[in-house]
């Protein structure tokens, strides 16, 4: 069914009043650059809702919005339209039904990707409407990379069920490029990636190799391998991350790229050798530019004005601060991607480079052939730059670089590892930094944390305790937690994080304190009496707000 109208979805959204032509014409202007659909720019924008966007859609067009939750989603339905076809147009085959494939779209009014589903599938196409997060989710039910399913996959390792558990180097070679160990390789990462992982973590046991996935901080166990499996998938990590399979008693780390359905990805790979064999853990570094955008960080209201506020500055130092995993590299460059224009000069300095972002100049921090931060700053120096990001302040001498680009007029942006934002002050004194300078060149701190938030499909209400009504210290009589029941969409009740965070900016009178030795509890009671709320504070609004539990707030605050 093709659509009534022929009219743009741009248009549909000015005349039905969802947007205004500002809003329109700045997401068409920036387009290209994002590289999406228009619908889809408008919803990253956050000047419309997806749900919005489908209803216009449904009635102007007459074209029917599908919940692809009510149907079975399986591989079975990748016969029917191929992966490169579907990706291309954010469409997902949902069902065959009378001869007709029925068919979710993004945007039914894209008739050249109608045309080109027809062609591809060869059969009649019926068109529904869907969000772009629900077919994003159903294409990853649908296209894999692993073909076959996951039981043949673990058939097929018995072949090697009398190999000795540490094989000669030469026979390990051959069979890192049998069909059952490549196999199972693109399995464990393919379903790292679908389920959104953070680390992959391959363990030896006495008896097994126990695989556990990272999702939203959290480990859980996924699969357990045959363990004379063993040395060949660790061997075929090991090459494709460039390691020496020959050694086997040190640690090694090396780096592996891939893509995944039009998504580039970085892999980190660690070895480490135990009692049990070599332990290895992957953190995947998606490079998904659709993260960096400040409206969907989690900042409340004030918290965004006042770190917008300071990105705007012209010279001085922003430090994002937090534990490792706190999301503080995602936040900086969410910052540069909305301060980057043509008429800035923007380097920064990366171990390793987590983003990559058009008109911004990269540099990868190589420590073991001499390219230090500390060194690389010097240089950067000399390259004209109007910003500088540096991905984390780790010692005195890349501080003090750090503390001179500000005060020659460079804005620098840097991460450090403390508990809030005043510790970050104290942080560079205790590096050697001479108060003065931490107060005239430090412009603001964001101290950062992720919780992890509740899945909308199954979270339930129920009504306060003594110990969260103390907690709270105020009316509120329900709160929110994960359902008891089993969800398909969630883990342990779960989907997602989101930030909590403090946005301490460095007025005059702050200044003065940090130059004249201001302790912490000082200086935090002069932050909380200008009301800068600290992430206790933010973390409970989050929490009324029902974004989260109070088990997983109190867990991550203390």
């Amino acid at each position: 069914m093709n659509p009534k109208k022929k009219q743009r979805i741009g248009d549909l959204l000015l005349e039905w009043g969802y947007i205004t032509r500002e809003q329109l014409e700045d997401a068409l202007s920036l387009q290209d650059e994002m590289g999406m659909k228009l619908g889809q720019v408008l919803t990253e924008l956050g000047y419309i809702k997806e749900d919005e966007l489908v209803d216009v859609l449904e009635i102007q067009l007459g074209i029917p919005r599908v919940d692809l939750s009510n149907y079975i989603l399986n591989t079975q339905l990748s016969q029917y339209l191929s992966e490169n076809i579907a990706s291309r147009h954010n469409a997902v085959p949902y069902a065959v039904e009378d001869g007709f494939l029925k068919v979710a779209l993004e945007d039914p009014t894209d008739l050249v990707a109608i045309e080109n589903i027809e062609v591809n599938s060869g059969m009649k196409v019926h068109i529904s409407i869907a969000p772009h997060s629900e077919i994003m989710d159903a294409f990853n039910q649908i296209y894999t990379l692993v073909d076959g399913d996951t039981s043949e996959i673990f058939d097929s390792l018995n072949k090697y069920d009398d190999m000795n558990t540490e094989p000669e180097i030469d026979q390990l070679r051959q069979m890192v490029e049998d069909a059952p160990i490549v196999r199972l390789t693109n399995l464990i990462i393919t379903q790292a990636i679908q389920n959104q992982a953070s680390d992959i973590h391959i363990e030896p046991l006495n008896n097994i190799v126990r695989v556990r996935y990272r999702v939203d901080g959290v480990l859980h166990e996924e699969m357990s391998i045959p363990k004379h499996s063993q040395a060949a998938l660790i061997s075929r990590l090991k090459i494709l991350a460039d390691l020496d399979i020959t050694k086997r008693r040190i640690p090694q780390d090396g780096r592996v790229q891939m893509t995944f359905r039009n998504l580039q990805i970085d892999m980190r790979v660690s070895t480490l050798p135990t009692i049990h064999g070599e332990k290895v853990v992957i953190r995947l570094l998606m490079r998904d530019n659709s993260l960096l955008n400040i409206n969907k960080l989690g900042f409340r209201e004030e918290n965004q004005e006042r770190f917008e506020r300071l990105i705007k500055r012209p010279y001085g130092i922003l430090l994002a601060t937090g534990p490792t995993g706190s999301g503080k590299s995602t936040t900086l460059f969410a910052a540069l991607n909305r301060i980057n224009t043509p008429t800035k000069n923007i380097v920064t300095i990366e171990d390793p480079v987590e983003y990559q972002i058009e008109g911004i100049n990269q540099v990868q921090a190589n420590v073991k052939a001499g390219l230090t931060f500390a060194k690389t700053l010097r240089s950067i120096l000399r390259q004209d730059p109007d910003i500088v990001m540096v991905g984390e302040i780790r010692d005195e001498e890349t501080a003090e670089i750090a503390i001179r680009a500000a005060l020659t007029g460079h804005l620098v942006l840097s991460t450090l590892h403390t508990n809030d934002a005043v510790s970050a002050i104290t942080r560079l004194t205790d590096m050697g930094i001479p108060g003065y300078l931490v107060g005239s060149t430090v412009i603001g701190v964001i101290a950062q944390r992720l919780v992890r938030t509740l899945c909308p499909s199954c979270k339930e209400e129920y009504e306060i305790g003594t110990e969260e009504r103390k907690f709270l210290d105020n009316g509120i009589d329900t709160l929110w937690r994960p359902a008891s029941g089993k969800c398909e969409k969630c883990v342990d009740g779960y989907k997602g994080r989101v930030a909590i965070q403090e946005v301490v900016e460095i007025t005059p009178q702050l200044e003065e304190m940090i130059a004249e030795g201001a302790n912490e509890p000082q200086m935090k009671r002069y932050v909380r009496d200008q009301g800068m709320t600290g992430l206790l504070d933010d973390g409970k609004a989050k929490l009324k707000q029902g974004l989260t539990s109070y088990k997983e707030l109190v867990s991550v605050i203390h």
